[in-house]
């Protein structure tokens, strides 16, 4: 999934971080390329990584439920919505490659750190 993520991003994202308009607003591209760096690590260290990949089904996810699918259903899509959908859609491989049992056991049954 990282290496997925590695090779999708390059081609999605990268262009637009190489040449871009000195005025453009680059929010989206910026942390699509925080994404892509943070991927290298994912392929080291892929267990401590794994909130990365929780990060990328959370996102996508939010953005299926709240944005692209009442545009679909309404008959109301923008013109990258087809462009937007396509990429959004690996969402649905991302829980399948998630130990869910090692994220059950480090991150919601195992006490947590002290704060100070």
């Amino acid at each position: 999934m990282y290496l997925l993520l590695i090779v999708g991003l390059a081609a999605i994202n990268l262009p637009e971080l190489i040449g871009h308009e000195p005025t453009s607003r680059g929010v989206i591209p910026s942390m699509l390329g925080g994404i892509w760096l943070l991927a290298f690590l994912g392929l080291r260290y892929p267990l401590q990584m794994i909130p990365l990949l929780m990060f990328e089904c959370a996102w996508k996810t939010i953005w299926l439920i709240d944005y692209g699918f009442p545009q679909w259903f309404a008959g109301r899509l923008p013109p990258t919505f087809a462009g937007d959908f396509q990429a959004i859609l690996m969402v649905v491989l991302v829980p399948f490659v998630i130990p869910w049992g090692y994220v059950f056991r480090n991150y919601v049954k195992r006490p947590s750190d002290r704060w100070l």
